[in-house]
């Protein structure tokens, strides 16, 4: 099962990648822990991104691409992959459809959590107000409203681009959970 999942931040892709995870054995490579992972290890594609990273740059999609064929033909990808936060624009969604044809791979589903952008900035602010102590910097309103922006411009063009190629689904993400982990499994099922 080689899958993405789609969705705003805060949409719950993580908590339902790691649900995949757990459910079927598929494994959730996150590109931003990749990058550290291969950094803190000092690996030669770890010394090429510490410096872009470090100076706040995007790392180019070649080099993100090559980090994600080197994890899909791991043994730990033996039973599939799920990713999360990439591809993020269409150029990295056709470097992705390349790679993955290359070695004879492709996707089961591409599915998108639906939800609601202000019901998302209603979470942030009743999130924010529970919490005692230091809040995460990223973890406020003003930086989900500018997360929210770019993921409209670069990422949201995604949804057209895989629903074109017949396997985007859409399951709706302002459900509870449990109820997600039930849709995106029904999702799953008709894809195999």
């Amino acid at each position: 099962m080689n899958l993405i999942l789609l969705g705003p931040p805060g949409a719950g892709k993580g908590t339902q990648a790691k649900r995949l995870e757990e459910r079927f054995g598929a494994k959730q490579l996150s590109t931003g822990d990749l990058l550290r992972a291969a950094i803190a290890e000092g690996s030669e594609l770890g010394r090429k991104v510490e410096g872009i990273m470090a100076r706040g740059e995007l790392v180019p999609d070649d080099i993100v691409v090559d980090l994600i064929a080197e994890r899909i033909s791991s043994p730990e990808c033996a039973k599939g992959f799920i990713l999360d936060g990439f591809p993020r624009n269409v150029s990295q969604a056709d470097a992705l459809d390349r790679m993955l044809g290359q070695k004879g791979a492709k996707l089961h589903a591409v599915i998108e959590l639906g939800v609601d952008d202000e019901i998302l900035v209603s979470r942030i602010e009743k999130r924010a107000s529970e919490m005692e102590g230091a809040v995460r910097a990223d973890d406020n309103v003003d930086a989900l409203r500018k997360r929210l922006k770019v993921y409209h411009e670069q990422t949201a063009p995604l949804i057209a681009y895989y629903g074109e190629k017949g396997i985007l689904k859409t399951v709706d993400g302002m459900a509870d959970i449990d109820a997600v982990s039930r849709q995106i499994e029904e999702v799953l099922e008709t894809a195999a």
